[in-house]
């Protein structure tokens, strides 16, 4: 029997009102619930800004636990659009202990699972572990009312063995909450570099890997809080690839825009009888993957 998932992308841009960045996200997963979305996917931490622009310890008071405020706002969402919805937030686990956090939340608005973004970059605008500690939950598909769902967090979406370990665990999809952009001093044919990469090896994922992968970024520009650069603009440009790579939808790099597409979740078993990259992995030569580098 044909199995297909509605997916609802929601990209937008962030203002520094907490209030206005709810009510909008809420308009916005309201809209593609209305349109037939069974999944929803939102951008890298939604809520605020992306504030690791700079290292500043006032921002830390942004986080929250896990359940809290936010998780009760969107478990409500949840429940009332009746989606599964992935979302990205700023966790306080502990005094002086924070976390990228992915909650996913099933249709009923409980908390299906979670993830801890796992690779922690510390770039220029982008000064993460300052703020983050790296995940220790591991990659855990998540179980939910629609199929097994790959969640990670932007950084790890450079990382083919994150991917690789999701699916064979059973992930049925591969979904990556977004915050990546320019820097605005790039040359244009830099900025093209970028964005080529990035949508490739996200594809790339999905071929190795046999399946449909998500990716949901942010969009618009925002500035350098700090003003010792000129800030980022987002790129947008959240896509759905296929299990061969294939693009099946993607947004603008300019507009905020809301998608809902629909993935065949039969094809994965059909791609992976043609290409059965699983099955013809030399497991028994993988051992040095566990070396940071082999001298």
């Amino acid at each position: 029997m044909k199995r297909n998932i509605r997916v609802g992308i929601v990209q937008q841009s962030c203002s520094d009102n907490l209030k206005l960045n709810l009510e909008k996200l809420h308009r916005n997963i309201a809209a593609v619930a209305q349109a037939g979305a069974q999944l929803v996917v939102l951008q890298e931490l939604h809520n605020m800004p992306y504030f690791c622009q700079t290292e500043n310890p006032a921002f830390c008071d942004l986080a929250e636990p896990i359940p809290g405020p936010s998780t009760g706002f969107y478990s409500e969402t949840a429940a009332a659009c009746r989606i599964v919805l992935v979302t990205s937030l700023f966790e306080r686990r502990a005094a002086g202990l924070y976390h990228n956090t992915a909650v996913v939340f099933d249709a009923d608005g409980s908390i299906a699972g979670k993830y801890r973004k796992m690779h922690i970059p510390d770039d220029p605008a982008y000064y993460e572990k300052f703020y983050f500690t790296p995940g220790d939950i591991g990659f855990e598909p998540i179980e939910t009312s629609i199929g097994k769902l790959g969640v990670q967090v932007c950084w790890d979406q450079w990382y083919p063995e994150g991917a690789r370990l999701m699916a064979l665990k059973g992930a049925e999809l591969l979904i990556y909450p977004t915050a990546i952009g320019w820097e605005s001093t790039d040359a244009p044919e830099e900025k093209m570099r970028q964005l080529e990469a990035w949508i490739t090896v996200q594809r790339g994922h999905a071929v190795a890997n046999g399946l449909p992968v998500i990716a949901v970024n942010r969009v618009g520009f925002e500035p350098d809080p700090s003003g010792m650069t000129h800030g980022i603009q987002f790129w947008g440009n959240s896509f759905v690839a296929g299990p061969q790579g294939e693009i099946i939808a993607q947004a603008s790099s300019q507009k905020e825009e809301n998608l809902v597409v629909e993935i065949d979740m039969e094809r994965s078993e059909n791609v992976r009888r043609w290409w059965p990259f699983l099955r013809d992995r030399r497991i028994d030569k993988f051992g040095q993957l566990t070396e940071r580098f082999i001298d």
